[in-house]
């Protein structure tokens, strides 16, 4: 029996260190800016509220079988067929447990609300972001410059982005800032971010939508103000301009495609993709053709 014990003890010493050891390699549990710090805490706060009715459940499943093993003699009287007492435990505490669940997500819901501007006395930075087949598109209406699977943002500076599909749904995703959104043809949602720490960070989409999936992934490099306003100046010497024919090929199926910049961008490049899909047919609108359907 000791044996067994020691054994136990030893498999969970391994556990832990593995998990321990493999820490840095879960992004979600090390954030980088106050959105993915505030979905961690979330997370943290319902498994342990979780933990108050699994752990109890393991100990008495552990202790029932040392107690009531065999050939271990202990007094069992089972001539007894309702506990007041047990009968409350049973559905007091689970009641509680999902109460308490509740009320932290119905909190949390409003609080990390994707759509709600991040509170900063500076004005936001507006990127646009469009998902194909498969790679991003990042689109700087401000500045005046796009690029492809690359998204460079100040650190400390609010990031409001709108967000929309020119394929199947995808899912957008930087889990060491924020939540996964979708990305849908015809609509557009909206996801707020913002990086604590300078660094780059992997985002990709989390949704299945076929054959380059699992290439379908992004940079997000988070620099200072003096390195972004860099890279825009060097985006805006790129020699590509991003008008209808150019998005056009940028839109045909491919994989792998390395960080491209663009110096300029089709006027309201955005919306068209939005209101091409519009009506039974989806025709094209501003010069951006519609791709056929699936």
């Amino acid at each position: 029996m000791r044996q067994s014990f020691a054994n136990l003890r030893i498999a969970l010493l391994v556990g832990l260190a593995l998990l321990a050891g493999g820490c840095d390699r879960l992004v979600v549990l090390n954030p980088k800016g106050p959105i993915a710090s505030a979905e961690r805490g979330l997370m943290i706060d319902a498994f342990t509220v979780m933990m108050i009715v699994v752990v109890p459940v393991i100990v008495m499943a552990l202790l029932f079988a040392v107690r009531y093993r065999s050939g271990h003699k202990r007094p069992y009287d089972p001539d007894w067929d309702y506990s007041p007492k047990i009968d409350a435990i049973v559905w007091l505490i689970p009641a509680l447990i999902v109460i308490a669940v509740a009320v932290l997500v119905w909190r949390s819901t409003h609080k990390l609300d994707p759509y709600r501007p991040i509170a900063s006395s500076q004005a936001p930075l507006e990127v646009q972001v469009v998902a194909q087949d498969w790679k991003w598109l990042f689109i700087y209406p401000e500045q005046g410059v796009a690029s492809v699977n690359q998204l460079a943002i100040p650190v400390g500076r609010p990031v409001s982005l709108r967000i929309t599909s020119d394929t199947v749904m995808n899912s957008f995703y930087v889990p060491a800032l924020a939540g996964q959104i979708y990305a849908m043809a015809g609509m557009q949602t909206r996801l707020q971010l913002l990086a604590s720490v300078p660094g780059t960070f992997v985002g990709r989409n989390s949704q299945y939508s076929g054959g380059g999936f699992s290439d379908q992934f992004f940079e997000v490099v988070a620099t200072s103000p003096a390195d972004f306003d860099a890279w825009v100046a060097k985006a805006r010497q790129a020699a590509g301009k991003l008008d209808a024919p150019a998005y056009a090929r940028l839109a045909e199926r491919s994989r792998l495609n390395p960080v491209t910049l663009y110096s300029g961008v089709e006027p309201r490049l955005f919306e068209a993709i939005i209101e091409k899909y519009a009506g039974p047919h989806g025709h094209g609108a501003h010069g951006v053709p519609a791709p056929a359907r699936r």
